[in-house]
């Protein structure tokens, strides 16, 4: 019995890693309704775990549910859009000052390190992606909690953070746009590194301000569709 229970969650994170990377990369758009039947055939997925798995999406609310609607991937108007990444700028802002302030020496160059991998994934990509797995692979959640400001954390790393990592890979598939974000990543781990939080916080925030408007240029030139 318990090594049937073991199978079955390891199955349902299957599924789950699966489903989330999906809507993360867009191979399920925002807005899109998903049946299981569909999502079983199209990912090799079984109903069991494919439901355990439907449930914690709609938890971490990359999926909406609506009565007489069935389940869609969850979406975001432009204006709400531009909202979350203003509610960045601030927050990230900080945490990246807090960050310089409170991070252990090994814990920067360990995020360092991170940068290091994220160049060769993106060498690999041949310069045309940047997908950067969640936790500890996440830049941003390394210096939400680097910063060791739990309510701040608990913002950072909450809805907010799964629903912007949807955008953020769509939005680091931009020519040329991540190398330049691998740039302004380690411009930050430099100001950390440094204990400067004023400068790390201030190159956060341009870092968050420069995508904010490349998706206000993608929008109104009709490249990206929310």
């Amino acid at each position: 019995m318990p090594e049937a229970i073991a199978q079955t969650y390891t199955r349902a994170d299957e599924a789950f890693d699966c489903l989330q990377t999906a809507i993360v990369k867009g191979d399920l758009v925002p807005g899109e309704k998903i049946g299981e039947v569909e999502l079983c055939s199209r990912f090799n997925l079984t109903r069991g775990p494919l439901r355990e798995a439907l449930g914690r999406l709609e938890s971490r609310g990359l999926l909406v549910r609506r009565p007489h609607a069935g389940v869609k991937v969850v979406s975001v108007s432009a204006d709400e859009l531009m909202e979350l990444y203003r509610i960045r700028e601030t927050m990230e802002g900080l945490a990246a000052r807090q960050a310089a302030e409170r991070m252990t020496d090994q814990e920067i160059a360990d995020l360092s390190a991170t940068l290091d991998s994220h160049e060769r994934m993106i060498e690999q990509a041949q310069g045309q992606a940047y997908y950067q797995a969640e936790g500890d692979y996440d830049f941003h959640h390394r210096i939400a909690t680097g910063s060791r400001n739990t309510k701040l954390a608990q913002m950072l790393l909450g809805d907010l953070y799964y629903m912007v990592r949807m955008y953020r890979y769509r939005l680091s598939t931009s020519s040329g746009r991540p190398h330049m974000a691998l740039g302004e990543h380690r411009r930050i781990v430099e100001a950390i590194a440094q204990r400067d939080g004023e400068l790390a916080e201030f190159l956060m925030k341009r870092h968050i301000h420069a995508a904010r408007k490349n998706i206000e240029k993608k929008i109104q030139q009709g490249e990206l569709t929310i």
